[in-house]
C-alpha cells in the first residue's frame, strides 16, 4: 500500500515509517518540520536501507514533501499526483501545558488540519485513516486501568482537540459507512529505535519527560522539574503508562492491516497496562544508565491528572497487538539514542 504519513518526521511518525517500510509498504511523508527534522527521515532510510527521495519521484518507496496539512491546495496536488491507499495522521501539536496557554493554536493546528485532510481524502475516494489520538480524551478517569468504553471528557485543550477529531471521524463514518477508520489512543510513548539513530529529539526544550531526563543525564540540562508530589499515588508523583515507541509504531501497522478487512471505526488503547510514577521512571533510568538525575519538585501543572494507565486487552483481541518491551528497555534505548546524538 502507498501510505501518506502526516507528521512522519516526528518522534512517533519516524518510528512508524520504519515499521511501515519493513512491512513492505510505500511511504510518503508530509511534514512542516516545525517540531521535527528532515534528518530523522534520513536516519530512517539508513535503518531500513531504502533511499529517501525529496524530489517527489512517483515511483519511490520512501519520499518526503515539506508542507502543512492545513494547506488544501498542497494536499490536492499530492492526492492528484500519487495513488494514496491510506493515511496515518500524526501531524499535530502535543504539549498539554502549552495547549492550556495557547488553545487557539492547538484547535487550529489539530482540528482544522484534520478536517482539511479528511475533506481532500473524501474528494479522492481515499477512505482508510489511522488517527493519532491520545489517552487524554478520557480526562480524569474514575478508575484505572482505562477501557475504551470509559466516558470521554478531556481536561485540557490538547485532549479536547483530539476528542473533537475523534467525534468528527465518527460523524464521517455515520454519513458514509465505507470508511476504514482507526482511533488509536496512545498512552505515554518513550524509548528509541535500538539502532540509536532515531528517537525523541524535539526542537528546543523538551516538553516530554523522558527526553528531558536523558538531557539531564548527559549534562545538557541542569535538573528535571517534577510537577507535583502530592497526588494520591504511591509516591505522590503522577503515574502514567509508558510504552516503547517501537511497540507503539507496530500497533499502527497492525491497525492498518486490520482495517483492510471491512469498513469500521476501530477504537483502541495502545499501552502496556502498567502504571509507573515519575520517580519510578527516574529511578529505573538511573539504574539502567548508572547516572544520577537531579530533580526539583514544583507545583502541579494545570490539566495534569494523578493516574492514567491502559487496559490494552482490546488491541490484542482486535488486531493481535500487545506491547513487548519493558521499562528497562525503554530507558536503555533512550540512553543509547542520547549517546549517539550528543551534538543534536
Amino acid at each position: 500500500m502507498k501510505i501518506l504519513v502526516t507528521g512522519g518526521a516526528g518522534y512517533i511518525g519516524s518510528h512508524t515509517c520504519v515499521e511501515l517500510l519493513e512491512a513492505g509498504h510505500q511511504v510518503l511523508v508530509l511534514d512542516n518540520l516545525t517540531n521535527s527534522k528532515l534528518d530523522n527521515l534520513e536516519k530512517v532510510s539508513q535503518v531500513v536501507n531504502i533511499k529517501l527521495d525529496i524530489n517527489e519521484a512517483k515511483a519511490c518507496d520512501f519520499s518526503f514533501i515539506k508542507g502543512d496539512v492545513r494547506d488544501k491546495k498542497l494536499l490536492i496536488r499530492i492526492f492528484s499526483s500519487y495513488t494514496i491507499d491510506g493515511v496515518i495522521h500524526f501531524a499535530g501539536l502535543k504539549a498539554v501545558g502549552e495547549s492550556v496557554e495557547k488553545p487557539i493554536k492547538y484547535y487550529n493546528n489539530n482540528v482544522v488540519g484534520s478536517v482539511v485532510l479528511i475533506e481532500v481524502m473524501k474528494k479522492f475516494d481515499c477512505k482508510t485513516f489511522v488517527f493519532s489520538s491520545s489517552a487524554t480524551v478520557y480526562g480524569e478517569p474514575h478508575t484505572v486501568p482505562i477501557k475504551e468504553n470509559f466516558p470521554l471528557s478531556a481536561s485540557n485543550p490538547y485532549g479536547q482537540s483530539k476528542l473533537i477529531v475523534e467525534n468528527f471521524l465518527r460523524d464521517i463514518f455515520v454519513s458514509d459507512d465505507g470508511w476504514h477508520i482507526a482511533l488509536l489512543r496512545y498512552f505515554n510513548p518513550i524509548g528509541a529505535h535500538e539502532s540509536g539513530l532515531i528517537g525523541d529529539n524535539p526542537n528546543g526544550i523538551p516538553n516530554n519527560l523522558m527526553p528531558y531526563i536523558s538531557k539531564v543525564a548527559i549534562g545538557k540540562l541542569k535538573e528535571l522539574s517534577i510537577f507535583g508530589n502530592d497526588y494520591d499515588t504511591h509516591d505522590g508523583t503522577g503515574v502514567r503508562d509508558y510504552i516503547h515507541v517501537v511497540d507503539l509504531a507496530k500497533g499502527h501497522v497492525k491497525a492498518l492491516s486490520a482495517l483492510e478487512s471491512n469498513p469500521q471505526v476501530l477504537v483502541l488503547n495502545l499501552g502496556t497496562g502498567t502504571g509507573y510514577s515519575v520517580l519510578d521512571l527516574v529511578k529505573t533510568f538511573e539504574q539502567v544508565t548508572n547516572k544520577k538525575i537531579s530533580y526539583r519538585i514544583k507545583s502541579r501543572r494545570v490539566g495534569d491528572i494523578a493516574e492514567c494507565y491502559a487496559d490494552p486487552a482490546l488491541a490484542k483481541d482486535k488486531i493481535g497487538w500487545e506491547a513487548e518491551k519493558n521499562l528497562e528497555k525503554m530507558c536503555f534505548d533512550t540512553w543509547n539514542f542520547q549517546l549517539n546524538n550528543q551534538t543534536d
